[in-house]
């Protein structure tokens, strides 16, 4: 096991317990791949890692209208991919409390790690199994959720949005962490790092 030297109270990502993961059959079964959707309600996500910041970024749509926006920071040692994922979790919050009769949700990514991962039965890492949790307390209240992969810088107006929401996130000083388990792959290397010097 690898300590974290830095960032006193600081953890990294590890596997969730046995006892919390999500029975198999709930990993995500639908995913589109960049075909068009009439479903009212969608959500586009995305993360930003730059050297200012780690960054999520959400919109939501309501029949082809926005109606949320949302940024949230993560720990600056964070990769990109956690970002992605914990901009997944919060769309998914938002919508779970929607006042909407519709019972199919779209959620939009450009993030093939993450898709690859929430379908992946051997992956428990914590944010991976909120998301499967949430999908599934969703399913219990008759919604449905989707995937779809969308080329990233493709042109995707709810794309480029929740891009530009996840970098102003990443570079907003003022905005709260919400997220500050480390990777357990950055640790690694950073340990490897500090080996060498």
């Amino acid at each position: 096991m690898y300590e974290i030297t830095q960032g006193i109270g600081t953890q990294y990502d590890r596997d969730m317990e046995l006892e919390n993961w999500t029975h198999p059959a709930t990993h995500i079964k639908t995913i589109e791949w960049e075909e068009e959707s009439l479903h009212p309600i969608q959500a586009y996500t995305d993360g930003s890692k730059s050297d200012l910041g780690v960054g999520a970024g959400v919109v939501i749509f309501l029949d082809n209208n926005t109606i949320k926006t949302m940024q949230y920071r993560l720990n600056e040692r964070c990769s990109n991919n956690p970002a992605e994922q914990m901009a997944i979790l919060k769309a998914l919050e938002y919508i779970q409390n929607m006042e909407s009769d519709e019972k199919i949700v779209l959620v939009h990514t450009d993030s093939k790690i993450t898709l690859q991962l929430l379908q992946n039965k051997k992956k428990h890492t914590k944010l991976i199994e909120q998301i499967r949790t949430k999908v599934q307390e969703m399913e219990q209240r008759e919604r449905r959720v989707e995937y779809r992969w969308i080329k990233a810088h493709a042109g995707h107006r709810g794309n480029e949005m929740a891009d530009q929401q996840a970098k102003e996130a990443a570079r907003n000083k003022n905005i709260e962490e919400c997220y500050k388990k480390i990777p357990k792959s950055v640790v690694m290397s950073e340990q490897k790092e500090q080996s060498v010097k």
